[in-house]
């Protein structure tokens, strides 16, 4: 379970342990994590995700592993011109790379006893992706499409790969957001509008709870489906998403978040 000290990450390793599980939970200073936030039934280990030698590190220290919860990731809101290329491949190495290497990294041992399950904790923006989350949005169905494709790759040795989609959590991380905006960009308006619905959705968000035991229970199914959705209503905005145009749902997910229909 990566990114065990807080949010989906607690709570899906309390949940995990409270079923009977070993938990093998990461952090990138599991020695910060203060004595009252640690988990019972808890082994941590360290795991940086964007650096090759913590993986290997990991990966070696955690032995055997049959279920592996790439929940671990950062997330980035800002308008494409004023955010840096930098930060961008700092996201992608953390939320994309990271987690690939990490999984490259345990399949031979899921591969040699016939048993693994993958499980790749994206976001509902990759679904309905939203303006200034341009980056965050090919990071999430970056993993996506990672899972996706690799489900039929791995499945005749056991393996299953599957996506959870969160939408909106309370889970703070909000204040642990990167934001790039310049002073002077032109986009300071549309901005300020998405930023304000986001930080709505994100106060009145689904508790973690239920997301976590959407998770565990993904995760411990016999024959796990591709893709698993909570949230923001998500039983209705995937049904609209089947039936009506693209451009249309980008105009209903803008509008949602504040901003007018436009076209170029």
């Amino acid at each position: 379970m990566t990114g065990a000290s807080s949010g989906i990450g607690a709570a899906v390793a309390e949940k995990f342990v409270a079923r009977g599980h070993a938990v093998i939970g990461t952090s990138r200073h599991p020695d910060r994590i203060a004595t009252e936030d640690r988990i019972t039934g808890v082994r941590y280990i360290a795991l940086d995700q964007t650096d090759a030698a913590s993986v290997e590190r990991c990966a070696r220290e955690a032995g055997d592993v049959d279920i592996l919860i790439n929940n671990a990731g950062a997330s980035l809101m800002g308008s494409l011109e004023d955010t840096p290329m930098s930060a961008i491949e700092e996201l992608f190495t953390t939320n994309v790379f990271g987690p690939i290497a990490l999984t490259k990294a345990l399949l031979p041992g899921m591969r040699s006893r016939q048993f693994g399950v993958v499980v790749m904790v994206g976001s509902m923006l990759s679904s309905f992706p939203i303006a200034f989350r341009s980056t965050y949005s090919a990071a999430k169905s970056a993993m996506k499409g990672f899972a996706d494709a690799s489900r039929r790759e791995l499945a005749p040795f056991g393996i299953a790969m599957l996506t959870v989609e969160p939408g909106t959590i309370a889970t703070g991380i909000g204040d642990r957001r990167s934001y790039h905006l310049a002073d002077d960009s032109p986009y300071r308006e549309d901005y300020a509008k998405v930023a304000a619905a986001t930080r709505r959705n994100e106060q009145r968000g689904l508790d973690v709870g239920p997301i976590a035991e959407l998770i565990v229970t993904a995760a411990l199914s016999a024959n796990p489906k591709p893709l698993y959705a909570m949230g923001n209503r998500a039983p209705v905005v995937f049904a609209l998403r089947r039936i009506l145009p693209r451009a249309v749902m980008l105009d209903v997910t803008a509008r949602f978040h504040g901003l007018r229909r436009a076209r170029p």
